[in-house]
């Protein structure tokens, strides 16, 4: 059997450059603070009976009445302890919906908008992957979402993020011709990075964490508590540090089915009061992404001449 063997410049998706964070034009986030941080917080819905979703032990046969059990006390409980907490503190927040959510708990999307969140859009469930769609298929799903989220509640998102990150080549210019302005799938990079589409515009990645991120690290590595809030402060004093050199963008993102949770609130509240410590002595820009997305599109045009 014969096996390939690269000798040369692998495959790319040419959406963008190699550039080291050491060669990067320097500059300053609007409120002249260096280092911009904001929370994704990830409001989901799944099918009962079929289809995807995270779990707290082990997949069971449909209906698997743990895991989705599990998952909506999210929905019923922690986002309310969670959206009290950021309440608490003044903290904007990026809702990042499933819009299966407006025929569940429209309640729960409309108090997002009642505290002045940014919605963007996370697909409809996620109990389904977007990147197994056909063109026309995830043109239509890009579509109804956006149109969805405007018409319940009367603005039109402008990031998206897939769910479980799942995306086809094709992606990034879909995003762009249904009139998204920023992706939030790519965890390559600290600052915001413009990505080429086919159309030729520009669609702007914000950098969205993978491992700043209560699934990956709390579900999937068993992390406790504790431990992830520590990682947390860790995270955002190491960065704050870094931005002395070049601006950056620190992400947080939460779910609340997880940090909902009561005792992982209780250390959710210590790595959020030590964030808006730095935000009320003024050290850091505390935004959202699509504000991060219009601050890095000022950049890009001030840059041509």
């Amino acid at each position: 059997m014969s096996h390939l063997v690269y000798d040369g410049a692998l495959p790319h998706h040419e959406r963008f450059d190699y550039l080291p964070i050491t060669r990067r034009p320097d500059h300053v986030w609007p409120n002249g603070a260096r280092l911009a941080v904001y929370i994704g917080f990830n409001l989901e819905h799944f099918a009962f009976g079929e289809g995807m979703g995270a779990g707290i032990g082990p997949v069971s046969p449909h209906p698997d009445v743990l895991n989705a059990s599990w998952r909506e006390y999210g929905n019923r409980v922690g986002a309310w302890r969670c959206m009290a907490l950021f309440d608490q503190l003044a903290l904007p927040c990026a809702t990042l919906l499933n819009t299966a959510l407006y025929d569940h708990c429209p309640e729960l999307i409309a108090a997002c908008v009642a505290r002045g969140d940014e919605l963007v859009g996370h697909g409809h469930t996620n109990a389904e992957r977007q990147g197994t769609l056909h063109e026309a298929e995830e043109r239509r799903l890009l579509a109804l979402c956006r149109e969805r989220i405007e018409r319940h509640s009367g603005v039109a998102p402008t990031g998206w993020l897939s769910p479980w990150i799942s995306e086809s080549r094709l992606t990034p210019d879909l995003l762009a011709e249904t009139g998204y302005r920023y992706t939030l799938n790519w965890c390559h990079d600290d600052q915001p990075v413009a990505m080429r589409t086919r159309g030729g515009e520009r669609l702007w990645s914000v950098p969205y964490p993978q491992e700043l991120n209560d699934i990956p690290m709390i579900v999937a590595r068993q992390m406790d508590a504790k431990d992830f809030a520590q990682m947390v402060i860790d995270n955002f004093d190491e960065m704050r540090e870094q931005a002395a050199r070049q601006p950056l963008v620190m992400g947080l993102a939460l779910h609340p089915y997880i940090v909902g949770q009561p005792y992982r609130l209780r250390h959710l509240r210590r790595a959020l009061e030590h964030l808006a410590r730095a935000r009320d002595a003024g050290d850091i820009w505390f935004t959202t992404p699509g504000a991060i997305c219009d601050a890095a599109e000022q950049q890009a045009l001030a840059a041509i001449p």
